[in-house]
């Protein structure tokens, strides 16, 4: 960072914690923010998006933070860049934060303001207080990232939970005092209330998604020590596209989403075959157009079991992850609910001779037992629950 940089968020932090002491909290005004700021997605959107559909928001002000402001949101909200003086002061006045990640970690709530952190999934790889090495963006000490790591979550007022399970990590990981919403997600009510063939077919006219093809998603998670600077991933994988593209392009298309914090150029892939889903475009919507799902170790299995679609697990750097980067709070062997592949060739010989039938059959137990475990409160209502009852907005 430049000298002249330095001295201009040194001066932007002396005026924020100026207007801090100065400034009231307000109790119509609700400030939101997705992925750091960098896509309208996730639990805050669907909570803001039942507050502008049932509630009366005459007399509210709806704060988005965003990178990018040009960036479409119904209900015309205030949207603000992420970071600036105008995302200050409105973190400073706003009665709610409605945040489904870490804040920036010079950010002061007061105390009329209540934090609710709905988070971003359910674990299976050991976050926060939990990890006992980190490798993450260049970062080593351990020691230090659980400083910064309780410093960011003490300051939290309620905290959402998907499930049981989560509630005992999350009370742990995070060091949390505050009140545990065992809850469900918000994101999670569209992938209950909208599963149905004209929603799927509206999304897929929307992305311009072929009908003549059945639709993989692969939606792996980042990779700690892969990134191009602290906070910025690289797409890691050794899926080869040119190999599925050879052997499945009859049947099949790819839809790889990134996770929010990989940024990649994706030009070098072939759009007849692989679309790049961007970071704007919501998860959920992908869901439900997808047929089958490939992942690693992400939360987006937790969510997608509700559909009951087939899920296949490339683990080709199980150990190496496991040992190196994050361990893991439950055996994928044990518990996924379906076939765990390492190599392409496994997973091509497993989708050409797929069947839906014979795959139910086969994981129909563990399918079972993972939507009970993890997906027991996510009834299509979660939204309404939190508005009504924590909002206390009608």
């Amino acid at each position: 960072m430049s000298n002249i940089k330095k001295v201009i968020r040194k001066l932007v932090i002396f005026i924020y914690h100026l207007f801090f002491y100065l400034l009231q909290t307000k109790g119509n005004v609700i400030i939101f923010e997705s992925g750091n700021g960098r896509n309208y997605t996730g639990n805050p959107k669907y909570i803001y998006e039942y507050i502008i559909n049932n509630c009366n928001t005459e007399n509210l002000k709806l704060i988005w933070s965003l990178e990018d402001v040009s960036e479409e949101i119904p209900g015309n909200p205030i949207k603000v860049r992420r970071t600036r003086l105008k995302y200050l002061y409105y973190s400073i006045i706003s009665k709610f934060w409605i945040f489904d990640a870490r804040h920036p970690e010079y950010l002061i709530k007061k105390d009329q303001c209540k934090y609710i952190q709905t988070w971003h999934g359910t674990p299976l790889k050991k976050l926060g207080l939990d990890m006992n090495i980190v490798n993450m963006g260049g970062k080593t000490d351990i020691e230090e990232y659980k400083q910064e790591f309780e410093k960011n979550t003490k300051i939290l007022d309620y905290l959402i939970s998907q499930n049981d399970y989560s509630s005992s990590i999350f009370k742990r990981a995070f060091n949390f005092k505050g009140k545990m919403l065992e809850i469900g997600y918000p994101r999670n009510d569209v992938l209950i209330n909208d599963n149905n063939e004209e929603n799927i077919l509206n999304i897929k006219n929307k992305l311009n998604i072929p009908k003549n093809k059945k639709i993989i998603l692969y939606a792996p998670t980042w990779r700690d020590n892969k990134f191009h600077s602290e906070g910025i991933y690289k797409f890691s994988t050794e899926l080869d596209f040119d190999i599925l593209k050879k052997e499945l392009n009859q049947d099949y298309m790819i839809i790889v989403k990134y996770h929010y914090l990989v940024r990649e150029n994706k030009d070098h892939y072939d759009s007849d075959f692989v679309i790049i889903a961007d970071e704007k475009t919501d998860i959920q919507e992908l869901y439900l157009i997808s047929d089958i799902l490939i992942t690693d170790y992400s939360s987006v299995m937790f969510d997608y079991s509700l559909l009951k679609k087939p899920m296949i697990f490339y683990t080709y750097d199980l150990e190496f992850y496991k040992n190196n980067l994050r361990d893991f709070y439950f055996n994928i062997y044990e518990e996924a609910p379906g076939p765990i592949l390492e190599t392409n060739e496994e997973i091509v010989n497993y989708i050409k001779s797929f069947n839906t039938e014979e795959y139910f059959l086969k994981y129909q137990n563990k399918y079972s037992n993972f939507i009970k475990k993890y997906n027991s409160y996510d009834d299509g209502n979660v939204s309404k629950r939190i508005v009504e009852n924590i909002l206390q907005l009608k």
